[in-house]
């Protein structure tokens, strides 16, 4: 048996020899060199590990559903029923699945309107914003494709409803509505295509606007409110191995939650969609989309007899989401008028959002 100098000399063999193919010294400088500015704005930082910890909940949930999954409209609601029901802690793999979704979208935007009101986007980090804006939209994009996979009743009408929206579109809505569809209406076509959209075109997208953000943030480090910048003696905190060790913590109170979620308040199959029955009572989307389902929801048909309701809620949509995405253009400097009315924007939106998803739920409290 060998002692315990031969094993440390077999372990630095080891290493050495990874350390000639892939870096492990470079990749430890640059952890040690790397610091998190310490001030009382500090704990937002840790909403962007905790995104990224849920999404890799989502990617590993995800491939193990795959193996039972059948992507077709005769045999996808009885597959995830199969799996729910026959498959040893399928039904938990399933409930995990779906609540770390709902929480990787929450922490996504509270990290997003964190990053807004500090005023992080600012030079040199444009890119680094804009790529956070797209994996925003990524994220959400992720949701409203898996949301059809079961082929349940409640997902099938929701999706009728939600893909009808893009049909509003003048000249290209029609067309648009058909390729989403994949025909005229929600069938097993449809099906397939919000499948391969979730498990290859979205995944696609991701890993490179991901490996964007990332290298974006390792590149340029964390950013300082400008509120703090000017503070003498700035303190700052090493990523590795302190600022790492909190993380870590975050991600296993996260997965308790998830956990606890998943066991206590397990996801329900329903009833399998049916595209000859009348839609039920009270269809709402998920709660990240009821903000805007309700405003359409309030707009009259037509405003100022000129143009469809629909279509200017669409529009209006649309112009909000660009100025997002162009912030760091329009206030690149985060100081000033602009700055300000930056601010006022996005605490406004924020508002905004939390009061009409408050009302779409009290006004339709049944599913």
């Amino acid at each position: 048996m060998p002692d315990r100098d031969d094993l440390q000399r077999r372990l630095d063999e080891v290493e050495d020899w990874l350390d000639e193919r892939v870096g492990l010294s470079e990749a430890r400088r640059i952890a040690k060199k790397k610091e998190i500015p310490i001030h009382r704005h500090t704990v937002w930082y840790y909403l962007g590990g905790m995104t990224l910890f849920l999404f890799v909940i989502q990617v590993v949930t995800g491939v193990l559903l795959l193996f039972y999954y059948r992507p077709s409209a005769e045999e996808a609601y009885e597959s995830v029923r199969f799996l729910m029901a026959e498959v040893k802690f399928g039904w938990l793999m399933r409930s995990i699945h779906s609540w770390s979704a709902n929480l990787m979208i929450f922490t996504a935007f509270l990290h997003l309107f964190s990053v807004l009101f500090l005023k992080a986007y600012r030079k040199p980090r444009e890119l680094t914003w804009i790529s956070g804006a797209i994996l925003m939209g990524l994220a959400l994009s992720f949701g409203f494709t898996g949301y059809l996979l079961p082929w349940n009743e409640l997902a099938f009408f929701a999706t009728r409803v939600g893909t009808e929206i893009v049909g509003v579109v003048p000249l290209v809505g029609g067309l648009a509505l058909r390729i989403l569809r994949g025909g005229d209406d929600v069938t097993g076509a449809t099906l397939t295509r919000f499948y391969a959209v979730h498990v290859a075109v979205l995944p696609a997208l991701t890993t490179f606007f991901l490996g964007l953000h990332l290298y974006l943030v390792q590149r340029h480090g964390m950013s300082t409110p400008p509120d703090e910048e000017g503070n003498a003696g700035r303190r700052t905190m090493p990523f590795f191995p302190n600022f790492l060790m909190r993380d870590l913590v975050g991600w296993l109170a996260a997965l308790a939650v998830l956990a606890a979620l998943a066991a206590y308040f397990p996801i329900e199959l329903g009833k399998q969609a049916d595209p000859f029955a009348p839609a039920p009572a009270g269809i709402k989307p998920e709660w990240y989309f009821m903000f805007m389902f309700q405003t359409l929801k309030y707009l009259p048909a037509h405003v100022l007899w000129i143009i469809e309701g629909e279509l200017l809620g669409i529009l209006a949509f649309t112009v909000l989401g660009i100025f997002m995405l162009l912030i760091p253009i329009y206030d690149p400097q985060g100081r000033g008028e602009r700055s300000r009315i930056v601010t006022r924007v996005g605490i406004g939106l924020v508002v905004y959002m939390i009061l009409l998803t408050a009302v779409g739920y009290l006004a339709n409290p049944t599913q």
